[in-house]
């Protein structure tokens, strides 16, 4: 062995081969919020906050949320801020549920997941305000999973979804045709056998919740289609609900904070044109809508039911 290949095997190994560089340390959850923040004001307890500072710093985060990568631990800490900054959200439509046989812990849970799927699918530049894109799809998910859990018997979910095959068939059909179609035309149109239909029509009388958003008369003699019983939603019954809640709250109000609620909703002015009429500027009549409308959420989402009382400045 030469002298050379000697001193090389006599050599440490550290000596031979260079050292790998170490491996970098974990971010703290610390450094982990401030990156994904990004100079935003980090928020201790999101739920605490009012409802129009939830609003300011939803807006900030949404923007926020699209920059960074999802499943990334920035993109879920700005996103998890986001949902409990907006849980009232959840917690006002799971209100007009209350008569529900289902546990509200439920109906929130539920809600919940539909507020994620709002925050996913949000696009701050459309330029609308995030509650009233989020809120339908967050009633939305309390009605799909009313839907789904509202049977008196154990229904297999084939024929849940033959049940809202039939409706969509049916209702296509009568209005193509100008009757009501026949289990044969169901069928056929369906590509399924009459017992097919027929199974269909046998199960969906086990769904007894019906619909929520359901149109349907006890006399009617025609043939349990549901169909019968998904007919197209009636926004009436929960506008006469909301007014009904809304009503002891106004009463409470000023004179001139139930005016500019008239003027802006009733005769549907701008803040520009009530600021005119009241002889104030659009900034402050700005201001008192926000002030308002914050109190009637307020009162809304009062869990014991006692109104916030308002105030009249």
């Amino acid at each position: 062995m030469s002298a050379t290949a000697s001193a090389s095997a006599r050599a440490p190994a550290s000596a031979r081969a260079p050292a790998s560089a170490p491996a970098p340390a974990p971010a703290s959850a610390a450094e982990t919020r401030r990156a994904a923040l990004a100079g935003l004001p980090e928020v201790d307890r999101p739920t605490r906050v009012s409802t129009d500072e939830a609003q300011t710093l939803s807006a900030a985060l949404l923007v926020r949320l699209r920059e960074l990568e999802p499943g990334t631990p920035a993109h879920a800490y700005v996103r998890n801020t986001l949902v409990e900054l907006n849980l009232s959200l959840v917690r006002f439509a799971a209100r007009r549920f209350r008569n529900r046989p289902e546990q509200r812990e439920d109906i929130v849970q539920v809600g919940t997941i539909g507020l994620i799927k709002a925050i996913d699918r949000f696009d701050p530049d459309r330029g609308i305000e995030f509650s009233a894109f989020a809120l339908p799809t967050v009633v939305g998910e309390m009605k799909r999973f009313f839907r789904d859990t509202s049977w008196a018997v154990r229904v297999p979910r084939r024929l849940q979804e033959l049940r809202i095959d039939l409706a969509r068939t049916s209702d296509l059909l009568e209005q193509r045709h100008g009757h009501r179609p026949s289990r044969a035309e169901v069928a056929d149109h369906l590509h399924i056998g009459v017992a097919a239909v027929a199974e269909g029509e046998l199960a969906a009388r086990g769904y007894t919740a019906r619909s929520l958003d359901v149109a349907f008369s006890e006399d009617d003699d025609t043939p349990p289609l549901v169909s019968r019983r998904l007919a197209a939603p009636e926004p009436s019954y929960d506008l006469i609900e909301d007014l009904t809640a809304l009503k002891p709250l106004i009463a409470r109000m000023g004179e001139r904070d139930r005016r500019i609620l008239s003027l802006r909703f009733g005769q549907e002015l701008t803040q520009a044109q009530i600021g005119e009429r009241l002889g104030l500027s659009q900034m402050h009549i700005s201001r008192l809508l926000t002030r308002i409308l914050d109190e009637l959420r307020a009162g809304l989402l009062a869990d014991d039911g006692a109104a916030v009382p308002p105030r009249h400045a």
